[in-house]
């Protein structure tokens, strides 16, 4: 198979997994581990987590809602607080810097294709948002300006309609299986990005040319 396009997921595989800012919140206040994940899973597409990554509900409203579902769970959550720690040190990963740089350099379309949500006017440094302006993707699409967010099949249709390719042309990277899934009945290649240099080596083995290097 010939691929015309990788898309990539920005959180977990191109920058750090915001998972890792949960752990350490959770460290911190004495919260059980995985306490904050739980909490998204189980509020699923209707919760606030998901409704702000729509662009839904406010930033300062999705605090409010956040935090009276945490509790409800048994635990306090200072939401706000929680995001502005995601959003510090967003860097990302120079080894995926580097396999980006790569595939574009061998002629191939690059995507991003994020799960994320919109800044409130005082809470700037909250969310990694807006990132067109991001070199090394010849598209962007994110969920807080489209209104769609992953797993809906419709944001990974969108991303490949503006890459120009078909789903079947195109690799795409998540660090979740659940948003994996639908890519894959799309008809995509996927790779589940567990650890970040073995996902790299998968991906070059699938492209037939090694990421080290443009």
């Amino acid at each position: 198979m010939t691929f015309r396009a990788v898309i990539f997921d920005l959180g977990g595989v191109v920058f750090p997994s915001p998972f890792d800012v949960f752990a350490a919140y959770e460290q911190r206040h004495g919260l059980p581990d995985r306490f904050i994940r739980g909490v998204v899973a189980a509020s699923a597409d209707h919760g606030a987590w998901a409704r702000l990554e729509r662009s839904e509900v406010s930033f300062d409203e999705f605090a409010t809602e956040f935090a009276a579902e945490c509790a409800a769970a048994g635990g306090t959550v200072d939401a706000a607080e929680l995001m502005r720690e995601i959003g510090r040190g967003f860097e990302p990963r120079p080894a995926m810097v580097a396999a980006i740089d790569t595939i574009r350099a061998r002629g191939l379309k690059v995507g991003a294709l994020t799960n994320n949500w919109a800044p409130s006017s005082t809470e700037r440094d909250t969310a990694p948002n807006a990132l067109g302006h991001m070199g090394g993707f010849d598209v962007v699409v994110e969920s807080a300006v489209e209104g769609l967010r992953k797993p809906d099949p419709r944001i990974y249709e969108l991303v490949c309609d503006r890459l120009g390719v078909r789903p079947a042309e195109a690799v795409f990277l998540d660090d979740l299986g659940v948003n994996l899934k639908p890519a894959r009945a799309l008809g995509m290649m996927t790779i589940k990005v567990a650890d970040p240099a073995a996902a790299l080596d998968e991906l070059a083995a699938v492209l037939g040319f090694a990421l080290d290097a443009a």
